[in-house]
C-alpha cells in the first residue's frame, strides 16, 4: 500500500451558493459603501495640505 491512495483531495472547491439578502443586509452594505466613500473623499482632501504636526522640539546638532 502506498501513502498516496488514502487521502486524495478534490482539485476544485464547490462554488458558494448565492445568498438571498434581505432588506436589512442590503441597507447595511449600502451604509458601509457610503462610509467608505466618505473616507476616501476625506483622504483626497487632506492630501494637498502640509503635515499636521509641524511644531515640536527640535534637537540641535551642535554640542
Amino acid at each position: 500500500m502506498s501513502s498516496h491512495e488514502g487521502g486524495k483531495k478534490p482539485l476544485k472547491r464547490p462554488k458558494k451558493q448565492a445568498k438571498d439578502l434581505d432588506e436589512e443586509d442590503r441597507a447595511f452594505r449600502q451604509k458601509q459603501k457610503e462610509g467608505l466613500r466618505k473616507l476616501v473623499e476625506l483622504k483626497v482632501k487632506t492630501r494637498g495640505k502640509g503635515p499636521l504636526a509641524t511644531g515640536g522640539i527640535k534637537k540641535s546638532s551642535k554640542k
